[in-house]
């Protein structure tokens, strides 16, 4: 069994690991104001960021999907790890030796699948990178000599040979201490008739790493003749390797997309080499798959759906090449980013390209000219006999709702009278008008922009107005945790939000009085546990001296995950002031205060018109002296503020 991890190493890695750092990995973040950044949930789909990081406190938080959590969290979320798994990730990163209760440590025992897995396939790689330099694999560094890399760029992209014989990796790894299950498990090693044997023997290998750099897979390049298996073998769906959810080159290539808002999609591993090698360093491929909507979703993440982000997509001219870049025009809706293609010239490919004409030609390649909805158009168009009206008409059917897809209104108009001369259609405005009834029919969540009825339940699909109850206070409507729902529209509501994140975020500023804040002076159920959680924790001027610890101690001290999502998001969302100082908190401190004086008021008086004339006269004097007091200290509260309090 595993050991528990000491609590003072969980503490030193939450510490040390910088959350917008990591985050940064897997996604672009740009500033959010207050301190924060923001950017594109990578758990949910979205359109414009509602994610936020608070670098300060250790945080993130989505306002759209309620996830949050510290950095430890957010790997585990998004890595599908468990929290042992995150915290010795995060722990290697930053050079953290972690200490095991019960039992100590076994390297070999006490590691998450996960890690153990990216640790075989990091020594794996390493391996096959040695074997490069030997006898054997003289035809591999041929091919990549052929195609115009040496050993430098060889080593760049960690390009290996895996040996012909039956084990060698495998014994390899079991040196290395991993087991036969282990091997197995990773898509590294095969059943064999007597045992775990190589999966991959005498091919070319390249590393496939996620976006953190990881290393999941290998794509396996076939060298010789005698070799009956497919041109190219890719590492099979694992615990750590989903084909669809890979871009090679993404760790490369991720920073440049982010700072360019810019993407070249390729078609194979060499092509991504050739790409970086001649200054198109923004290139990545899919692995052994088409480019789809996971793939995607990775790319908006980076490019953070500007509308001024490109996306360029080189195919080859043959028909395959077409039929993929058809493929992807499918998915083109899901980008904000615009779409192009690029074919090189005689059908070659970037590495083709690269040899014949150099380098510059690459990157001239990589310039987006070619619209991706307008190569549809055209391959569609092309489909029709346009030298009869049925033959136009059909055409104009089938090609109208692609441009009327089109996201930017000018170059909707554009392509629409373009179409228009495709066709041989004289009267341009008839299918400008047609073009944008189709546009409008769509926007209104009417039909599939063929004016096909979809029904209700898709009518509220991509274009369609949201209902009215969808939004409150201004704020998108969101899936609410469970529990009493909170009104953004009450002023005492948004006091108290706000008095609880400066409890939160600012806590020297509201200390000590905060802490002497009854139950029963906030009206809110969730702010209720969320102040509850507080007073748990040591209570806000427990925060003045330790600021990530406190906000982990608030956390753990929540009784839910539905509170624990509240605190992480009333800890990360920002205070609605330019200036946050003692004068700002004083005014939020006075107005909880006051509100509960003032509902304390109402209840007496109350009370009061209940005794009545005839009620006992000891009775009656301590309610109207409780009533006088209250007035008093009301009315000192809107006279002196803070001072009062």
């Amino acid at each position: 069994m595993a050991g528990r991890i000491n609590d003072d190493d969980v503490k030193a890695v939450r510490d040390t690991v910088p959350i917008d750092s990591v985050v940064s990995e897997y996604l672009q973040l740009r500033n959010a104001g207050g301190g924060n950044l923001k950017g594109l949930c990578p758990f949910h789909d979205e359109k414009s960021p509602s994610f936020q990081v608070s670098p300060s406190k250790g945080l993130f938080h989505c306002f759209g999907c309620q996830e949050g959590g510290d950095t430890i969290t957010f790997v585990m979320k998004v890595d599908h790890l468990s929290f042992s798994e995150a915290v010795e990730r995060l722990a290697a990163q930053a050079g953290i030796t972690l200490r095991y209760e019960e039992g100590g440590y076994n390297p070999a025992h006490q590691r998450g699948e996960r890690i153990r897995l990216v640790e075989a396939h990091q020594a794996a790689a390493r391996f096959y990178v040695e074997q490069l330099d030997g006898a054997e694999a003289e035809i591999g560094r041929k091919f990549l000599a052929e195609r115009g890399f040496d050993q430098a760029a060889a080593q760049h992209f960690g390009v290996g040979y895996s040996p012909a014989g039956w084990d060698h990796l495998t014994r390899f790894l079991r040196g290395k201490g991993f087991s036969d299950k282990e091997l197995l498990l990773s898509g590294l090693s095969q059943e064999g008739r007597r045992g775990p044997i190589d999966r991959f023997r005498g091919r070319l290998m390249w590393p496939i790493r996620d976006i953190s750099g990881d290393v999941v897979g290998f794509g396996a390049r076939k060298l010789r003749d005698d070799d009956n298996g497919p041109k190219y073998l890719n590492t099979p769906e694992t615990a750590i390797y989903k084909k669809s959810q890979v871009l090679y080159g993404i760790d490369l290539a991720k920073k440049e997309i982010a700072k360019s808002s810019r993407a070249v999609v390729v078609e194979g591993y060499t092509d991504v080499m050739a790409c970086h090698l001649a200054g198109v360093t923004t290139a990545i491929a899919t692995c052994g798959t088409a480019f789809g909507g996971e793939h995607i979703k990775i790319l908006r993440r980076l490019l953070m759906d500007n509308g001024s982000a490109k996306v360029i997509f080189t195919f080859d001219g043959d028909a395959a090449g077409q039929k993929a870049a058809l493929r992807a025009f499918e998915d083109d809706q899901k980008f904000a980013a615009e779409t192009f293609i690029a074919v090189a010239p005689d059908g070659m490919d970037p590495c083709e390209l690269r040899l014949a004409k150099g380098d510059e030609a690459v990157r001239e390649l990589a310039e987006p000219r070619n619209q991706l909805f307008e190569f549809a158009i055209r391959h569609i168009v092309r489909n029709y006999d346009l030298e009869t009206p049925v033959g136009r008409a059909a055409a104009l059917d089938e090609a109208a709702p692609i441009v009327a897809r089109i996201k930017n209104s000018a170059s909707q108009h554009e392509m629409a009278v373009q179409l228009a001369g495709l066709l041989g259609i004289l009267d341009t405005q008839f299918v400008v008008r047609r073009v944008a009834q189709l546009a409008r029919w769509a926007r209104q969540g009417g039909g599939d922009g063929r004016g096909r009825n979809q029904g209700p339940a898709q009518g509220q699909g991509r274009g369609a107005p949201p209902p009215a109850q969808a939004y409150d206070a201004g704020r998108p409507s969101v899936p609410q945790p469970s529990g009493p729902a909170l009104n953004l529209r009450s002023p005492a509501h948004r006091t108290e939000r706000e008095l609880l994140k400066l409890a939160l975020q600012r806590p020297e500023l509201v200390s000590p009085a905060f802490d002497a804040y009854g139950a029963d002076e906030f009206t809110a159920p969730p702010y209720v546990a969320a102040r509850q959680a507080i007073v748990e924790a040591g209570g806000a001027e427990y925060g003045i001296s330790d600021g990530p610890g406190y906000l982990a101690r608030v956390r753990d001290a929540a009784p839910n995950d539905t509170v624990r999502s509240m605190i992480t998001e009333l800890a990360v969302e920002a205070i609605h002031s330019k200036t946050v100082d003692e004068s700002y908190a004083g005014f939020q401190l006075v107005q909880v205060r006051l509100r509960a004086v003032d509902r304390r008021i109402a209840e007496v008086q109350g009370t009061l018109a209940r005794l009545g004339a005839h009620a006992d006269p000891e009775r009656l004097a301590a309610v109207q002296n409780e009533l006088w007091v209250l007035q008093q200290y009301a009315q000192s509260l809107r006279s002196r503020g803070a001072a009062a309090l």
